[in-house]
């Protein structure tokens, strides 16, 4: 769930409000700023920040040699900023293009390398959205773009989602505490990320089972790496607010008693004599809440629900590459898959499974190309509703299919068109004409065609 789900140990990977500014352009030269002070989201080798800008991997390279200097000393970081042209063109809510965008700097510090003490790694994360998503468009649960749910849903703003520390006392355990940013479980080798680098829809970027947690939240938890590779096996137990939001410290809600409680264990396999993950994991809330309250991940609106104490969770994914040309080079075809269950109340799901085809590397003088197809279900619970005549949506099981293929232009800048087709669990929508008495109106939502352009480029 946490930051400790991958190997940070080893393997690193690859909130002030902003009134609606238009930010193409600003939050770029806000990031830069920062930039001159700290480091990012993948410690690559500190060659790949020079060399041409055709072939280097960051659009400002290497800073003169300062950016490989800060690198060798355990300071790294990354910058990009993710824009996003779609539609609905067919069926949905409403149709028409929206255009919005996120810039994000995650900044990693190697204490070690610092010359401080060994085994430690510290992490900040600075991300900002805005301009409006289509995500309220085709009316379904998942959102058909993931990215721009983040720091927080529906608001044009800049936060810091996470800033942790973990401390590694031998290469077989280590403990990690701070603000999390909850998006890095669930990895997935092929289907996986906030939607700024595979798949467009939250389905295949993260089991939709956890969208009722919160994405940041102050927590606390232990990781242990059995064979001391986490590359192999790793196992993390983490304790979490369960009120916790990008937007706020935490400190005023941590101590309350919403508390989420999680476990996860992810282990390489080797099925055909091909790299593979199997991954396992389990929750338990202890939070008062509605089915669709802490559901920042789900677009349904809320109105009149019915409380329910504690849920609980269980996930599971894989990714198996079924040609590799060379093993454990990142490159080649294969399948993933995903499963999610949960006592449906007040989880607004049942169970969900996705399943897909995913592939790196593969296509003829397109080495850094990406590309999946993939199909998701959802087995939808409608939720109880204790008003007479409040607003509602009549929910049904939702399902639907996405398809994209990452272009990159250079190995900093990436063009990726998509496609969605979706039958959203938004069954219909009603509106109360102001008569007396009140004249309800219903509208059936059809299969939407969603249609979307994102541009990534890595500062």
């Amino acid at each position: 769930m946490e930051k400790s789900i991958k190997a940070n140990f080893i393997e690193r990977k690859g909130g002030v409000d902003m009134k609606r500014i238009r930010l193409t352009m600003s939050v770029v030269l806000v990031i830069l700023c920062m930039a001159l002070a700290s480091q990012a989201e993948e410690t690559a080798p500190a060659k790949t920040y020079s060399g041409d800008i055709w072939s280097r991997s960051t659009l400002t390279g290497d800073w003169g040699g300062l950016r490989n200097d800060w690198a060798k000393k355990g300071v790294t970081f990354d910058m990009s900023l993710t824009q996003t042209g779609m539609s609905v063109v067919s069926g949905g809510n409403n149709q028409g293009w929206e255009y919005a965008g996120r810039g994000d700097l995650t900044i990693h510090m190697d204490t070690q390398k610092m010359g401080l003490w060994p085994g430690g790694f510290f992490t900040v994360e600075v991300e900002g959205n805005y301009n409006e998503s289509i995500n309220l468009d085709p009316g379904a649960i998942m959102p058909v773009n993931f990215n721009q749910l983040f720091p927080t849903a529906g608001s044009q703003e800049v936060n810091i989602p996470e800033v942790s520390f973990m401390q590694f006392f031998s290469q077989f355990a280590g403990v990690f505490i701070g603000k999390l940013d909850t998006t890095s479980g669930d990895a997935n080798e092929f289907a996986h990320g906030k939607g700024d680098r595979q798949f467009f829809n939250m389905a295949f970027n993260i089991n939709p089972v956890l969208g009722q947690l919160p994405v940041s939240a102050l927590g606390a938890g232990i990781i242990i790496v059995p064979t001391g590779d986490p590359k192999a096996a790793i196992i993390n137990f983490s304790v979490i607010d369960g009120d916790g939001k990008a937007n706020t410290s935490g400190f005023d809600t941590v101590f309350k008693g919403n508390t989420v409680y999680g476990a996860e264990v992810r282990g390489r396999t080797n099925f055909f004599n091909m790299t593979g993950h199997q991954l396992l994991g389990g929750v338990y809330n202890t939070k008062s809440f509605s089915s669709l309250d802490q559901s920042s991940r789900f677009i349904i609106r809320n109105r009149g629900i019915e409380q329910k104490d504690n849920a609980w969770l269980l996930y599971y994914n894989f990714d198996q590459y079924l040609y590799e040309p060379q093993k454990g080079s990142g490159k080649g075809l294969g399948i993933f898959g995903r499963l999610g269950l949960s006592d449906g109340n007040p989880n607004p799901m049942n169970g969900f499974f996705s399943v897909g085809i995913g592939g790196k590397g593969i296509v003829p003088g397109r080495p850094l190309d990406e590309f999946g197809i993939g199909y998701y279900y959802i087995d939808v619970t409608n939720p109880t509703f204790t008003g007479p005549i409040e607003t509602r949506e009549a929910l049904r099981n939702e399902y639907g299919g996405e398809a994209y293929y990452n272009f990159a232009v250079t190995p900093w800048m990436k063009l990726t068109p998509d496609i969605q087709v979706i039958r959203g669990a938004q069954k219909q929508t009603v509106s109360v004409e102001s008569l007396l008495p009140p004249v309800i109106k219903r509208q059936e939502v059809d299969t939407a065609v969603v249609v979307g352009l994102r541009l990534q480029v890595i500062f």
